[in-house]
């Protein structure tokens, strides 16, 4: 019987597969060496490879251009990037090279457009959708864009009263959108999503409030997120038809109503037994709105999505060294990394999520069934079968070389939710971060973005330098 991890993965998955081959019973990830930067920086480290940003972006793009043309339909696509997934100026500027479009989500993000047009990499035709429930900052910031000719923002509706914001402090007409409150899966606590204005109360909203007023705003998108994601369920289809057929209605009355947004929600690889038809489900997003629009007689809109894990999810690694191993009973062996879980990878301790785990070298040598351990010394800073999609199996540690463990397709979310360079549990650093991506010349180049934390960088913001 073979019992190598090579033999374990190639039993289990089909490998190698796309971003993931190895070469020298080294792991290579997207084509790049990863024992080479692990020589060259040490770890534990953060890795973002910005090419497959672009990938990424012109999948979807092509994707959704399929589809138009399969459906003859006759709306347009835009593709929008949610900077909360990673407002990181690389990672936005990469995403802006392939002409799409931002989603904001607070006050701050608006500061964020300001320096994106003064360098250069936005015009004042670049789309801005501006979701979230808005405080007088974020509206105020959202006014002077519509003020100093920014002619795509748009102010999408979180509640009734957010319009009162924009009557008085903006001084030229501009575009609306309507972000309308989902239904929550039954599996959730709530039953209604607090974003968003009810689907009930939004055609009166409109005749009451908008409607007269095209001289000074017109409503324009209707905006929709399901925090479960694009999935092929009766949940999804149900609650996005609810969105096609309260377009349809406005639109009869809403001549200027012409976009529907679907806001984020397409998965990403967290597994090598990943399978999800991406072309499938655009295929039959675009043909129900094409349905649904035929039926009514009224125009196709212009489709938008705001897709922010999609975007950067896949660009990102982290990589660790394991430390030691501690058998602590006949059950759990324990692989404790150089890092943490709660500190690093925030989502594997705080909801469960499920990233693609794979050692970087070691294929050669027998695996085991492992529980991966972190620095801080809170009980929860693990990482098994509970987190992982299936038992966590990883190479026996053996000769004098560590064994070096990688977490792929971190790139969304964690740092803004661990807080980056801030104070960490435990004191538990901030490890360094690399970025690779192409030089003036288009070759390949990697780079310090930050260095690993230091202590005295930790006592300045506890007040004791």
């Amino acid at each position: 019987m073979n019992n190598s991890y090579t033999d374990l993965v190639k039993q289990t998955f089909h490998f190698p597969q796309e971003g993931f081959h190895l070469e020298n019973n080294y792991l290579q990830y997207n084509n790049l060496d990863i024992k080479a930067l692990i020589d060259k920086y040490g770890t534990p480290l953060k890795l973002t490879y910005l090419p497959k940003i672009g990938m990424q972006i012109n999948k979807a793009k092509q994707m959704f251009a399929n589809a138009i043309k399969k459906h003859k339909y006759e709306g347009a696509y835009n593709y929008c990037y949610c900077t909360k997934s990673s407002h990181f100026s690389f990672v936005v500027e990469e995403t802006l090279k392939h002409d799409i479009h931002l989603e904001t989500s607070y006050a701050y993000d608006i500061e964020i457009v300001k320096k994106l047009y003064q360098r250069k990499k936005i015009t004042k035709d670049t789309f801005i959708i501006c979701n979230g429930y808005k405080q007088k900052n974020y509206t105020k910031r959202i006014a002077n864009l519509l003020n100093t000719g920014f002619k795509n923002v748009f102010p999408v509706l979180d509640n009734v009263e957010e319009l009162d914001a924009y009557r008085k402090s903006v001084k030229v007409p501009f575009k609306l959108g309507i972000r309308v409150a989902a239904e929550e899966e039954p599996s959730f606590p709530f039953y209604t999503s607090r974003l968003g204005i009810r689907p009930k109360d939004i055609l009166e909203f409109y005749v009451d409030h908008i409607e007269g007023y095209e001289d000074k705003f017109t409503l324009k998108m209707l905006h929709i997120f399901l925090n479960k994601g694009i999935k092929d369920d009766i949940y999804y289809w149900s609650e996005l038809n609810k969105v096609i057929n309260l377009y349809c209605q406005l639109k009869k009355i809403c001549p200027e109503l012409d976009s529907i947004n679907i806001g984020g929600g397409f998965p990403i690889k967290h597994s090598l037994g990943f399978d999800y038809d991406y072309q499938f489900m655009i295929n039959e997003i675009v043909g129900n709105i094409k349905k649904a629009c035929k039926n009514a007689k009224v125009p196709m809109p212009n489709i938008f999505t705001e897709f922010g894990s999609f975007t950067v999810g896949e660009s990102m690694a982290h990589i660790y060294s394991v430390l030691g191993q501690k058998v602590q009973n006949d059950r759990e062996n324990w692989y404790m990394i150089d890092s943490s879980f709660i500190t690093t990878l925030p989502d594997t301790w705080g909801i469960g999520e499920k990233f693609l785990m794979l050692p970087i070298n070691k294929w050669d040598e027998e695996y085991h069934r492992v529980v991966l351990g972190g620095l801080t010394c809170d009980s929860h800073d693990y990482y098994d079968s509970e987190e992982h999609i299936n038992e966590v199996f990883l190479p026996k540690l053996a000769g004098e070389e560590p064994l070096y463990v990688g977490f792929f397709h971190t790139g969304a979310y964690q740092d803004q939710i661990s807080g980056y360079g801030g104070i960490k549990h435990c004191l538990i650093p901030s490890p360094k971060h690399i970025i690779v991506g192409h030089d003036k010349d288009g070759k390949l180049k990697d780079w310090v973005y930050a260095k690993e934390q230091t202590a005295q960088s930790m006592l300045k913001i506890l007040g004791y330098m």
